[in-house]
């Protein structure tokens, strides 16, 4: 069986929302960690965990961090980690995949497909297989309790319900 970890130095969480329906804002995760383990080369048979410190979400506005800390969205305190577990890998070409697996945030656990492309394995010059992913998806953040909402003078909607989320994933074959 091999087992893979995350190389946080050269992996990116983030995920991206509508504000004003007008402009994305893109938020990340700076601290978070995953393992990957497998018995085939193609990873059709993988097992992925992954979690995120919710405490870690920077959005480059420090008074919107806060925000989305707080009760009114994570609430960091009570919930500190999102997590993701899969539950079945599906090999839609020899690059792309649909993983399948459970989101929890907030305490709030859902079913969640995320579209993955296999970019390939390489060794870097230390001698260390890597593997590279690009992971995409959408959920709606009311599915997980995310629910605060504003409405401009105008009557406009302040936040989309619709979340994408972008992760950029370098994956260390562990020895």
């Amino acid at each position: 069986m091999a087992t893979y970890k995350i190389d946080a130095a050269h992996s990116e969480i983030n995920f991206k929302v509508k504000h004003l329906m007008i402009t994305n804002v893109t938020g990340s995760f700076t601290k978070y960690d995953a393992t990957l383990t497998t018995d085939k080369d193609d990873f059709t048979d993988a097992k992925i965990s992954f979690d995120a410190d919710v405490d870690s979400i920077t959005t480059n506005n420090e008074q919107r961090d806060g925000h989305l800390k707080g009760d009114d969205f994570f609430a960091a305190d009570k919930f500190p980690k999102i997590e993701f577990t899969s539950t079945e890998v599906k090999k839609v070409n020899d690059e792309d995949y649909k993983v399948a697996g459970t989101l929890t945030i907030r305490g709030v656990s859902k079913p969640v497909t995320l579209d993955v492309n296999y970019a390939g394995s390489a060794v870097d010059p230390w001698g260390q297989t890597k593997a590279g992913f690009e992971i995409n998806g959408k959920i709606n953040r009311k599915d997980f309790g995310l629910n605060w909402s504003a409405v401009t003078e105008a009557g406009g909607i302040m936040l989309s319900d619709e979340v994408k989320l972008q992760l950029n994933v370098q994956m260390i074959k562990q020895a």
